[in-house]
């Protein structure tokens, strides 16, 4: 039986919708299994996002992740799911980055704050660059690594690099490390960190 806050996310939803589409008549929008999606032009993804921030209350960026559609062209597909905190109503956006061998989408951090890393993961991993993004670096690789492992063109195994890596030179000690747990402990409270004082 559904309850009161899951009603109100359904009307949310389908208001928002109602909204934005009559707004942007260029974008697609489908619902599947209770999911609303919209498919925007990766021109109109800046005003699109403004708009469902500001005039439906869509107030938090949950996810950015990415779609690698190798071989097909479009290769890209950046997808965002923003929410409404009071309602809990959900909608999932979908835009397309362009140019394969080089993938842009604009940056949403100045609408939300939470995008920085979360864009910044994107294009460590996949590729993708955010224009006007005030940071954009690797967050999990080196700077120097000159692939993006989550590609579907990266090779399962990894590739072998001249340098070993360029940036550990031996095996880095976990003995004594702050947050290593200890073998052995007969609860999971004696194998924390934080039992050890």
């Amino acid at each position: 039986m559904p309850t009161e806050k899951t009603t109100a996310a359904r009307v949310g939803a389908a208001e928002a919708l109602r909204k934005i589409c009559d707004r942007f008549p260029a974008i697609n929008s489908r619902e599947f299994r209770g999911d609303t999606t919209l498919t925007v032009p990766v021109n109109q993804l800046m005003a699109v996002m403004r708009y469902a921030k500001e005039a439906c209350g869509f107030d938090m960026l949950l996810c950015v992740s990415a779609v690698d559609h190798m071989p097909e062209s479009p290769r890209f597909e950046v997808c965002y799911t923003i929410t409404q905190a009071e309602t809990g109503a959900v909608l999932l956006v979908r835009c397309t980055a362009e140019d394969d061998s080089a993938p842009v989408v604009p940056s949403l951090v100045e609408l939300w704050r939470s995008a920085n890393w979360l864009e910044r993961e994107q294009y460590d991993l996949m590729g993708i660059r955010f224009e006007g993004h005030p940071d954009l670096r690797r967050i999990m690789m080196w700077e120097e690594y000159p692939y993006h492992p989550l590609r579907k063109d990266f090779p399962v195994a990894g590739v072998p690099l001249e340098n070993g890596g360029g940036v550990f030179t031996e095996k880095a000690p976990a003995d004594g490390a702050p947050f290593t747990t200890t073998p052995g402990g007969r609860t999971a409270a004696e194998r924390e960190p934080r039992s050890r004082g």
